[in-house]
């Protein structure tokens, strides 16, 4: 595996969630392979992975081959945590990791999207298999939801700048390919206050954010998880944003007082240590928070 495709703290991850018990494990976003593969070398006896990336589910396939029919693969979005499993024949679990966000695989591909250091087609789609491309997106969405959006999940205070930019842009042109986006953006926004990223990153993150739902039902697919855990199991999951975090953080919170056993392990999120960050700078945003289900209260 490639430095930039490297998986993020996977010797926090494997103590974490422990997989020298044995026991069912479950990948909700295995990418690449590298954190299941750790997971089954660690000791888990099976791993079910899902991904909603075909590519990224395709290399995973090869790289976790060696594995024979310790590995079950799937097709899905990780908000069908439940139905798969079902599907899988799959009782409660012992460990799930679930690491959210974009992937360097998506990030780097070709033809994706999801970065304006090349000028590809407007994509962005984690499955390029479903749903509106953003270009598409973009096109049809009015002014003020998508400044709404801009500000909102890109955290952009120039947004209702930007959005009015882009609506002014597509009246004369399709707006296509992630060059044609960012350069809008930069000339839409002063310069002044982004002298350590791209004015084009907050609007690309938000863009993306929305036209993969990335926010949507991630709450209800934590409270899926705790109350698929076996006692004694647990969940760990890896987020790349605020936004994201921050929704991980509050839900964790309230099933953790809802009663049904869930404790969680890290009252502070844990990061990556400053080698790993200087090895692989797109660890840098990473956070990890981790929970165990101590038993369920009789009722």
């Amino acid at each position: 595996m490639s430095p930039s495709h490297e998986p993020v703290m996977v010797a926090e991850v494997l103590e974490h969630l422990a997989p020298s018990r044995g026991g069912v494990f479950v990948d909700c976003t295995v990418g690449l392979g590298g954190h299941a593969s750790a997971l089954l070398e660690g000791g888990a006896s099976r791993l079910i992975g899902f991904d909603r990336d075909p590519a990224a589910l395709a290399e995973a396939r090869a790289a976790l081959s060696t594995f024979g029919d310790r590995v079950e693969l799937v097709h899905s979005d990780y908000r069908r945590f439940n139905a798969v499993l079902d599907e899988l024949g799959a009782g409660n679990v012992d460990g799930v990791l679930a690491d959210l966000g974009v992937s360097s695989m998506q990030l780097d591909a070709p033809g994706r999207g999801f970065s304006f250091r090349k000028d590809d087609p407007l994509d962005m789609r984690m499955d390029p298999t479903s749903g509106p491309t953003a270009a598409e997106s973009i096109r049809d969405v009015d002014e003020r939801t998508l400044a709404d959006v801009i500000y909102e999940f890109g955290e952009e205070r120039h947004s209702r700048r930007i959005a009015r930019a882009i609506v002014t842009a597509r009246e004369r042109a399709p707006i296509e390919t992630t060059g044609t986006l960012a350069d809008l953006v930069r000339r839409a926004v002063p310069r002044k206050g982004y002298s350590r990223i791209d004015p084009a990153t907050r609007t690309f993150q938000a863009i993306r954010i929305w036209v993969n739902r990335e926010l949507n039902g991630l709450d209800i697919f934590l409270g899926d998880v705790a109350r698929r855990l076996a006692d004694g199991g647990r969940m760990a999951v890896m987020t790349f944003h605020s936004l994201e975090d921050r929704v991980v953080k509050h839900t964790l919170r309230a099933l953790q007082d809802e009663g049904i056993g869930l404790r969680i392990r890290t009252k502070r999120p844990i990061v990556p240590a400053e080698a790993e960050i200087e090895r692989n700078p797109r660890a840098r945003s990473a956070k990890l928070r981790v929970a165990e289900q101590t038993g369920r209260a009789s009722s």
